[in-house]
């Protein structure tokens, strides 16, 4: 029996042997620049910045991030028009508006550069505009699936705190929010600007008006961070019912403390790491996924927060 084991993994070295040898195709040239709406004040984008580097090394490719430094969308058109003229091998791009966008997407995707839309955006609006697929967390669904959540909790009111409200997917997010409490949005959204210390004086403002509201959804840590503030000020921290999308230190230690309910992960690594593999075994090997890639919603609560807590505005 020990004879015929033997002989059977000397055989199977055999098969194996030709292909330890085997080369990756040659990686020489190949860039990908990934083009987002976020202000540089917006430190949450440092985990999508983080997930395309490490793609970049991994993958043996060049890797370029870019942005319009106060999130002009305007600017941001701007910028995938260039990039696309420096002649990458792909564009990865968030679709937050596709009035603005859409046209210099579709230019690229004409002129013979692959795109791939991430984060912001809807797999059929990537259709639209020729892009290979969309990997990213749809905002309305993550919204609704949160209202249903917060629902089942017995909240009929809320605030939802929108730090980027020139963003049509930041709105769907308290649009599905709303929907999933089937209640109206109505004035329920506020327009809190990024300035912390103003999004904090209108959550103040707010609460004081409506002293009754069951609920506070924020967007992010440029509006959940400002909240924290708010309710530690008004005293109403680990009182009110707290949900946010996105991680991020604050908001995990608000989650942890139990001041925050639950945040909603779309796991912003993945969609800078993967599209960068997707891209390059794309251009390879002409291999892809049949799909798009949800990142997302998942929900984050102080059950399990280990790694999360570890790597939370690194790789969460």
């Amino acid at each position: 029996m020990r004879s015929t084991l033997k002989s059977l993994l000397l055989a199977a070295a055999v098969v194996v042997a030709p292909f330890a040898g085997a080369q990756v195709a040659s990686a020489e040239g190949e860039k990908y620049i990934l083009v987002s709406h976020a202000p540089d004040s917006d430190s949450w984008w440092n985990t999508i910045k983080n997930g395309i580097a490490l793609a970049g090394d991994q993958m043996g490719v060049e890797v370029e991030y870019r942005n319009p430094p106060t999130g002009d969308l305007a600017d941001m058109a701007r910028i995938i028009e260039q990039a696309a003229a420096s002649g990458p091998n792909g564009i990865i791009t968030t679709l937050s508006d596709p009035d603005v966008l859409s046209g210099p997407i579709k230019d690229a995707v004409a002129s013979g550069i692959d795109v791939i839309i991430m984060n912001s955006g809807t797999p059929d609006q990537a259709r639209e505009v020729g892009a290979l697929m969309y990997v990213g967390q749809p905002e309305y669904d993550a919204g609704h699936a949160a209202g249903l959540r917060a629902k089942g909790d017995g909240i009929t009111s809320f605030l939802c705190v929108n730090h980027y409200i020139s963003s049509p997917s930041s709105t769907e997010r308290c649009q599905g929010f709303a929907d999933g409490l089937g209640v109206e949005l109505g004035d329920q959204m506020i327009d809190s600007g990024q300035d912390p210390a103003e999004i904090k004086n209108r959550v103040l403002a707010y609460l004081n008006a409506n002293p009754d509201t069951d609920a506070i959804l924020t967007l992010g840590p440029t509006s959940a961070d400002p909240t924290l503030l708010a309710l530690d000020e008004n005293g109403m921290a680990g009182d009110i019912y707290f949900g946010t999308f996105d991680l991020g230190e604050n908001i995990v230690e608000g989650i942890k403390s139990g001041v925050i309910n639950w945040g909603i992960d779309q796991q912003p690594f993945l969609q800078a790491y993967l599209p960068v593999v997707v891209m390059t075994n794309y251009h390879r090997y002409g291999v892809l996924p049949g799909n798009n890639i949800n990142s997302g919603p998942g929900f984050v609560t102080k059950d399990g927060l280990t790694l999360v807590e570890k790597y939370a505005g690194e790789y969460r």
